[in-house]
């Protein structure tokens, strides 16, 4: 008897499947409902940060997340590392003295102001190999969320107000990343455009709002990128938690658009596992024992199915096998950091905007004596602070990189700017320290005393000064002085710099390091130039230093317009421009403490704007803005020439040739708007259809730029009818340096409107007073 048990336990256990890329199914009918279960909801962050191994598989310490393993099937566990500008995990490790850095990479905001589809897959292809050599499975990124309002905590990881530089980015990224053979999880699907109760809010958004901007973006990536995840937001849309939206996960991110990955929770724990499940979320994370429980008692009940169960498990099992624990991928924690430093350097440049240039004050000789002011000019910021911040070995300060191209920088300035950084951190007014999880603020900036003023412009050629500003997760930016608009000292710092230095005959450089929109309206008028560098990562001083010169010509343009005042844009006002709470509303697990009455902006937020977001706005409504939308100056220029449209089988293809009628070689983003017909739904005065960048132009040289845009791409939506429609008629399609600089004009005649039928799916559950431009 006990033998034949015992030959029976060896039986079964010889039988046992162990997963390959061939026997899915096999090893899905051989798991038990615990199991699969288990397979649903990540190991959680404490393992992964303590180091913890899951049978032979070693994870990685500072790593966000992870799945669980299921040795008895060969399932192993797979690692999820936060980004976008870089990876983020531990730089140090206990029982070692070796060190695990990371690049700081320019930030979407800065990626996208390049208008350079190759540049970003160059740059993530490099970030994708330091994801699998320190042996990461999947990259907790791009973030893609649209920049709704200028004051979202979080837009420096975003790249865009518009929809569709924004899905172009973020799958020109995922492809950079997946060709190193990881993932990429494109978040935070959907509506996540505040931090501000970002756990429980609810955005109301009507469905052509939804479908034309906010959708869009993600369509596109899902399309062009084909990431292996999608992470699903906390916030609620339309009364619902995303999470748990199964007309959202399924009906138009995979009947619709065709995903075929996984997709997994923002980090939390809702108590609605059992939507979630049915609504084809496939992984709960960080992970916890109680959402194990509420699937394995759901399935018990009857509430989840069988089929929605093994649908999900199988979702995963199909996701495993593509990353490389799956294939036992030796990471040898060795990438080449030096050369990815060094492409930071080299591509930042083309990520920075030239906003203003008088007189050709840029560039510079290269051999000046520089009066650098500005706190930032010496503690520089290469990127967002939270989820977003990376561990790296250094960040390049302006002051080095002037001094490494020639500069010379003046001693006594720099050491009264480093006296008054020790007084400050002596005070403990500086947040937590560089590399914590939520970052630091940048000091409050000093007003320059007199003195130096004068005795800097009689000891230096030129005065460079530096403003900058830093954002994260988990608050938004307020619409204060120090913020969205300058300090009283950074105001007079700029005044009395160039009352001074233009009395002596000298430029005066503003340099902005921030990671999103503030107000330049009140005080470009008096600098020379003004330099908009972004957060462009860790070599931030040698890269601004190389335009300052000459060494790189800047060919950024930005892809968010900069208003002339913060309530020009008609999202301010259901934003939460200013709120402070005590209590928070709900905890990082989404577990509220509800108050009686929702507050606005807080608890709901109304989508009043509809489609009329940044530029779709302000060019209907003709309003004034201080930088427009897509514009960026260069240190030469171009010449257009030759507009040719061409129909083809289901929409038309735009050429225009580009020629550098200046002095120095430099590169130009076209941009190609387009005019809809007269009739039919309202639409936007213009709007953005396609754009390509030239390569590297020397001085005479012409270069002939090839654009396709599909009919579909044309159609705006039609709520009554769940349709995109494209009118028939006269398209405008106009070649542009800026939304206000059109340089050449063709035109391309659709003879027959077309309609695309969608699901009607996702409505509001209130009517909006949406806002009428028009």
């Amino acid at each position: 008897m006990l033998f034949a048990a015992a030959l029976l336990t060896a039986t079964t256990i010889f039988a046992q499947p162990k997963l390959t890329k061939d026997n899915i199914d096999e090893v899905l009918n051989a798991m038990t409902l615990q199991e699969k279960a288990t397979l649903l909801v990540g190991g959680s962050r404490a393992a992964i940060v303590n180091g913890v191994t899951s049978g032979t598989t070693s994870l990685v310490q500072g790593a966000a997340g992870r799945t669980r393993a299921i040795d008895r099937l060969g399932i192993p566990a797979t690692v999820l590392a936060d980004g976008p500008a870089g990876l983020r995990i531990s730089p140090t490790r206990e029982g070692t003295t070796e060190t695990f850095y990371c690049t700081a990479f320019p930030v979407g905001t800065s990626m996208a102001s390049s208008w350079d589809i190759a540049l970003v897959e160059e740059l993530t292809t490099a970030m994708g190999n330091e994801v699998r050599e320190y042996g990461v499975d999947v990259l907790l990124a791009p973030g893609m969320n649209i920049h709704r309002s200028i004051l979202c905590g979080r837009n420096f990881e975003y790249f865009s107000e518009d929809p569709l530089v924004s899905g172009k980015m973020a799958a020109a990224y995922v492809r950079g990343i997946q060709s190193n053979g990881v993932g990429t999880s494109i978040k935070h699907y959907m509506a996540n455009n505040q931090e501000t109760n970002r756990n429980m809010n609810d955005a109301i958004i009507s469905q052509r709002a939804l479908r034309e901007i906010y959708l869009k973006n993600f369509e596109i990536a899902v399309k062009e990128g084909k990431p292996w995840t999608v992470m699903s937001s906390y916030n609620q849309m339309n009364g619902q938690f995303t999470q748990q939206n199964r007309e959202l996960l399924t009906t138009v991110l995979r009947d619709e658009w065709g995903f075929d990955g996984i997709v997994m929770t923002d980090w939390g724990n809702k108590e609605g596992t059992v939507k979630a499940v049915i609504a084809q979320n496939d992984l709960m994370e960080p992970g916890a024992e109680n959402e194990i429980e509420r699937i394995v008692k759901g399935v018990q009940d009857g509430v989840i199915s069988q089929a929605d169960l093994d649908r999900n498990v199988r979702n995963m099992l199909e996701y495993i096998v593509r990353t490389p624990r799956f294939a036992g991928y030796r990471f040898s924690n060795k990438p080449d950091l030096a050369a990815h430093e060094a492409l930071v350097r080299k591509a930042a440049p083309q990520t920075m905007v030239l906003l203003k240039n008088d007189n050709g004050a840029l560039p510079l000789k290269g051999t000046e004596t520089v009066a650098l002011f500005g706190l930032t000019s010496y503690d520089m910021i290469p990127g967002g602070t939270g989820s977003g911040a990376v561990n790296k070995k250094y960040v390049r300060s302006l002051k080095e990189g002037l001094e490494m191209d020639g500069f010379k920088v003046d001693a006594d300035l720099a050491n009264l700017y480093a006296k008054y950084v020790d007084y400050q951190n002596a005070l403990q007014l500086r947040g937590a320290a560089g590399g914590g999880m939520w970052g630091r603020a940048p000091l409050a900036e000093m007003e320059v005393p007199e003195a130096y003023v004068t005795r800097e412009v009689a000891n230096s050629d030129v005065a460079v000064i530096t403003i900058g500003r830093n954002s994260g997760e988990g608050s938004d930016r307020k619409a204060v002085a120090g913020d969205w608009a300058l300090t009283e000292a950074e105001r007079q710092n700029i005044e009395a710099l160039c009352n001074s230095f233009h009395e002596a005959g000298k430029k005066v450089i503003v340099v902005l390091n921030i990671g999103g929109v503030i107000e330049t309206a009140s005080w470009k008028h008096m600098p020379d130039a003004i330099l908009l560098a972004w957060q462009p990562g860790m070599e931030a001083g040698a890269s601004i230093a190389d335009v300052l010169c000459g060494k790189a010509n800047p060919s950024g343009k930005i892809a968010t317009t900069f208003p002339l005042n913060f309530f020009d844009s008609p999202s301010s006002f259901n934003f939460p421009y200013n709120y402070t709470r005590n209590a928070q509303p709900a905890n990082a697990f989404g577990r509220a403490n509800q108050q009686p009455q929702p507050v606005k902006d807080v608890d709901y937020t109304d989508y009043n704007e509809g489609i009329w977001v940044g530029y779709r706005f302000f060019e209907t409504a003709g309003m004034e803005v201080s930088y427009p939308f897509g514009f960026g100056l260069s240190y030469t220029t171009f010449e257009y020439s030759k507009p040719v449209v061409k129909a083809s089988a289901n929409g038309f293809t735009a050429t225009i040739t580009v020629k550098n009628t200046g002095k120095v070689a430099g590169r130009e983003a076209v941009q190609l708007y387009v005019v809809a017909p007269a009739g039919g739904l309202d639409k936007p005065a213009c709007e953005l259809k396609a754009f390509a960048k030239t390569k590297e132009l020397a001085p005479g040289e012409s270069q002939t730029l090839t654009m396709t845009v599909d009919n579909y791409s044309l159609a705006s939506f039609n709520e009554a009818k769940s349709q995109w429609e494209a009118a028939a008629g006269n398209y405008t399609v106009a070649f542009a340096a800026s939304i206000k600089d059109v340089r050449a004009k063709a035109v391309y005649n659709l003879k027959k409107a077309q309609t695309w039928k969608v699901n009607n799916v996702l409505a509001p559950t209130k009517t909006l007073a949406e806002i009428s431009v028009k």
